[in-house]
């Protein structure tokens, strides 16, 4: 492909403003992650190795993407990859009105995963790590003080 492609720049632009991401250099490693899974995949259906095949349904669940088989880990898509960011996870939450905020909330230190912070956007929260991202105490006591104001 051509880094100029107009297909390719429409389609990136797109998903760096739902996704809020701020370099393409990050699209471009999750999709580098996403070909991983897939070449794999293709791999072990090729040799259909059982014990190769439960680790990497194993590391899709761990990530937080249900796969039941190699087809299904075929089928998923960039936007599976890119939901599964700190900095998405943290908008969906509701902790951030926007993606850019949250964004921000992130790279600053307000955001915990699981009592630790992570200052990193583009962290991939694994499905245990789900329920144990929470808000620094500071941030929330200042979100209310303007609230009541």
């Amino acid at each position: 492909m051509k880094p100029y492609d107009k297909s390719r720049l429409e389609r990136e632009k797109a998903v760096k403003d739902n996704f809020g991401i701020r370099r393409k250099k990050e699209i471009w490693r999750a999709e580098s992650i996403l070909r991983n899974f897939r070449q794999r995949a293709r791999a072990l259906q090729a040799n259909r190795n059982e014990k190769d095949e439960a680790i990497l349904l194993e590391t899709m669940r761990n990530i937080g993407i249900k796969c039941d088989n190699l087809e299904n880990v075929l089928e998923v898509s960039l936007d599976d990859i890119l939901s599964r960011r700190l900095q998405t996870i943290v908008h969906k939450k509701g902790f951030a009105g926007t993606m850019k905020q949250s964004r921000q909330f992130v790279v600053h230190g307000h955001v915990m995963v699981g009592g630790r912070k992570v200052m990193h956007p583009s962290y991939i929260v694994s499905g245990d790590e789900y329920d144990n991202i929470t808000m620094d105490q500071k941030m929330k006591l200042k979100n209310e003080e303007k609230k009541d104001a």
